[in-house]
């Protein structure tokens, strides 16, 4: 009886257990094509949200013949140096696919080539639809705030859609191909080739941003420098005075510099930080852990959607960063409900949703301080302001001590995400702190990319002679351009280094080790060269500027000299001439770099894995500070100058304001060149690593 009794209850234990294997997988089926599907759903919607905008921006009144002049100079300067850039970048692109496919495996080189061409197809239209709509604000703003800032902020929006839209469709499409291709070995199978394949596109869409962020930022400071340099403090002209040689190629720099290779930018941050939840998502939770960062993609693209529609100013008198802060907060809190939804009913596992939302927590906090360190008015600006009464030496020494200091919180900050994210869910917890930093990208960029546009819009304005009300206008949205531009800066580098934390951490889980050991010479030594290569890597870049903007500042002098009547009117400069000297200091220095950033880890690795996982540490804690400090520096100094041009310490023309002007001039190619420059730089060192990271441990062992 009792034999008769046992293998009743073992037949009753079998079945159950089948039964809810069988349960299992079908929730895993289940869960599989709700992601299979409305992560590309969610993507195309956005690229669609994205053309509709570009729709009504182009159908907006360019304005008269003159205006519409000025505005193609500006467009034609901006497409050729892209161009030229691509006729570089596609051969070096089209090796480095074909050495992948032969050393690592045909998926990856196909998702490194996917992520470069998503790369700078953003970086591409972005700027494309940027330089449509500089001039159609300007016009607009004849008829008031609403209109201009509509067209603008719009036009920051396409941006943003073609972000996230891209960089979810990317993630999506890779996954699809493995659903398809190995869904017959089990969902597990799925999972495990996908994230495999992953890495390539990451490393495609950082490589692209990396050419685009150091070729555009040499560019547009290269040109800004040179227009300061001469125009205001030797000739003692406005910034956009249409007399000045270099005039269209600054306005051209805002537009590679901001538009295009600040997007390309945060395009491979955000691919990246999926990347890396997906891998330590299925780690940990399996296909569920894979699968929660598509969905937490696409629910955070609708909301970035309709935090748009609340950004309209209630009247012209309305100071115009109210309505955008009202549309990032609605996108912001939007996003923490999805998070905490998806974490519950998903995942149950409601520490995930936790991890994201500190996520968000941490963004706006170096936001807040980004505004704090370098926004016009504040405390710190003023002081470097007031500074620069008793010369250039202590404008220079008041803005260092600040931006030291900024970097220090700022790092408090991450570093406090950073482990509230791991106190959740180890490493995967940290991927989802880089994924709720980036929940609110497309409304981020937007931001962003309204800057640029409205600082060509007033140029446009100056420069077109337009007067009364379009002046008023777009001063207002230049000056709150300035400020979305810092603080999008101070967004961008800290998404930058919780992603490079991220892929950091799937360095050890792909080389299975649990710590390194710091007393130990070779990893020693690889924590000092990871740490050295941020500044090697930064001083190419700022040498770069340097020589750039003394070829521009000799043609400005030439002009200025050779060619009569620039100065009373009666002659036009010759625009293109700076352009072109720019463009082609800018393509000579797009290969050192990535050949530096790219082959650095390759060399480390030749110590061991354990060695390479020292430089790793060394590069992300260095590139870091260095590029919270250039960002906040040059920020404090550009509002600085900006705040004494305003009327106050003397205003334009003093001894404060030529000061304030050196100060702008030393923190141009630190802000917007090398400092932003770094956020690709980490993020590529550690994809290198693990992408030679299994030939590393094949060869010589951990």
């Amino acid at each position: 009886m009792g034999n008769y009794l046992g293998h009743k209850v073992r037949e009753f234990y079998l079945f159950y257990l089948e039964y809810f294997r069988k349960e299992k997988r079908r929730y895993d089926m289940d869960i599989q094509l709700i992601a299979l599907f409305t992560a590309p759903l969610t993507a195309l919607i956005a690229l669609a949200y994205g053309y509709y905008l570009v729709k009504q921006i182009v159908k907006q009144d360019a304005g008269s013949q003159e205006l519409q002049n000025i505005a193609t100079a500006i467009s034609d300067g901006a497409m050729a140096y892209l161009r030229r850039q691509f006729k570089i970048v596609i051969p070096i692109m089209a090796v480095l696919t074909v050495l992948i496919a032969i050393g690592i495996n045909i998926g990856t080189a196909a998702t490194f080539l996917l992520g470069a061409v998503f790369s700078g197809i953003i970086g591409y239209a972005g700027m494309w639809v940027a330089v449509k709509a500089n001039v159609r604000t300007a016009n607009s703003a004849l008829q008031g705030l609403n209109p201009a800032l509509k067209v603008a902020f719009g036009a920051g929006t396409v941006n943003g859609m073609l972000v996230v839209g891209l960089g979810l469709l990317g993630v999506s499409l890779i996954y699809v191909w493995s659903y398809f291709s190995f869904i017959s070995e089990g969902a597990e199978a799925v999972a495990e080739h996908a994230t495999d394949v992953l890495v390539g596109y990451g490393f495609g869409a950082a490589l692209l941003a990396l050419f685009m962020r150091v070729g555009g930022g040499i560019f547009t400071k290269a040109a800004d420098v040179g227009a300061d340099l001469v125009g205001k403090v030797e000739q003692g002209i406005p910034e956009d005075d249409p007399r000045n040689p270099a005039v269209i190629a600054d306005n051209v720099g805002d537009n590679v510099g901001d538009c295009a290779g600040m997007a390309a930018d945060v395009f491979e941050s955000y691919a990246l930080t999926i990347v890396a939840a997906m891998i330590l998502g299925g780690a940990l939770f399996g296909l569920p852990g894979v699968v929660f960062p598509l969905l937490a993609r696409s629910g955070a693209i609708i909301t970035s959607i309709l935090g748009t529609f609340f950004v309209k100013a209630k009247n012209d008198q309305e100071d115009p960063i109210k309505p955008l802060i009202r549309g990032f907060i609605i996108s912001a809190a939007s996003a923490i409900v999805i998070f905490i939804g998806l974490a519950v009913y998903l995942l149950q596992e409601p520490r995930a949703g936790y991890a994201a939302i500190a996520g968000i927590v941490a963004m706006m906090a170096l936001l807040y301080i980004t505004k704090y360190y370098t926004g016009p008015g504040e405390k710190p600006v003023v002081a470097i302001a007031s500074s620069s009464q008793t010369g250039a030496g202590t404008n220079l020494i008041s803005g260092l001590g600040y931006g030291m200091e900024s970097t220090f919180v700022s790092v408090v900050v991450v570093a406090i995400s950073i482990m509230v994210g791991y106190s959740l869910l180890g490493f995967y917890g940290i991927s989802l702190v880089g994924m709720g930093m980036l929940a609110t990208t497309g409304i981020i960029m937007a931001l962003d990319t309204f800057g640029p546009i409205s600082d060509n819009a007033q140029g446009l304005v100056e420069m077109g002679g337009l007067s009364g009300k379009a002046a008023e206008v777009t001063s207002g949205l230049d000056a709150v351009g300035n400020t979305t531009k810092a603080l999008t800066k101070g967004f961008a580098v800290g998404s930058a280094a919780v992603a490079a934390s991220s892929l950091f951490a799937t360095y050890f889980e792909t080389t299975g080790l649990s710590t390194i050991d710091i007393a130990e010479p070779k990893v020693f030594v690889g924590v000092l060269l990871g740490g050295a290569l941020p500044f090697l890597f930064s001083s190419r870049l700022v040498g770069s500027v340097g020589r750039a903007a003394f070829s521009v500042v000799e043609e400005v002098r030439r002009q200025f000299r050779e060619i009569p009547g620039i100065m009373e009117g009666t002659n036009k400069p010759d625009y293109s001439k700076a352009v072109d000297i720019v463009t082609s200091a800018a393509q000579k220095e797009l290969v050192i770099p990535a050949l530096i950033v790219v082959l650095a880890p390759v060399v480390a690795g030749l110590l061991g894995a354990e060695s390479l996982g020292g430089f790793l540490g060394g590069t992300v804690v260095v590139g870091l500070m260095l590029a919270f400090f250039m960002c906040n520096t040059g920020g404090a100094w550009d509002n600085a100058k900006k705040y004494v041009e305003d009327g106050n310490f003397g205003g334009k023309g003093g001894v404060s304001h030529k000061a304030a002007v050196v100060g702008d001039t030393v923190g141009d190619p630190l802000k917007d060149t090398s400092g932003p420059a770094l956020n690709p730089m980490m993020k590529i060192v550690q994809i290198v690593a693990l992408l030679v990271a299994p030939l590393v441990m094949a060869l010589i062992g951990a």
